[in-house]
């Protein structure tokens, strides 16, 4: 059995409101929940998933911080990524 996250940012310029972050959490190739800076909040896609992406979005300093994420793990990274090319 293979539990693992994936962090990644989507985009399309190197302008934050251009950015999405998304944190996924899958189990055997399954994605169970994921964050999404564009919705908020996470969203589950399993039964399981559900009730962990409740159980998640009512940790208010948790939430907070993956919100946090779009800016201080994507917009430097694609920074980067575009100085590079």
């Amino acid at each position: 059995f293979r539990s693992y996250g994936v962090d990644r940012c989507v985009f399309n310029s190197s302008e934050l409101n251009d950015i999405e972050f998304i944190r996924s959490t899958f189990y055997n190739k399954l994605e169970l929940y994921r964050f999404s800076s564009s919705v908020g909040k996470f969203v589950g896609y399993t039964e399981y998933g559900v009730k962990q992406a409740d159980y998640m979005n009512s940790l208010t300093s948790y939430l907070q911080s993956m919100k946090a994420q779009r800016e201080t793990y994507c917009l430097n990274n694609i920074g980067n990524e575009y100085r590079a090319a």
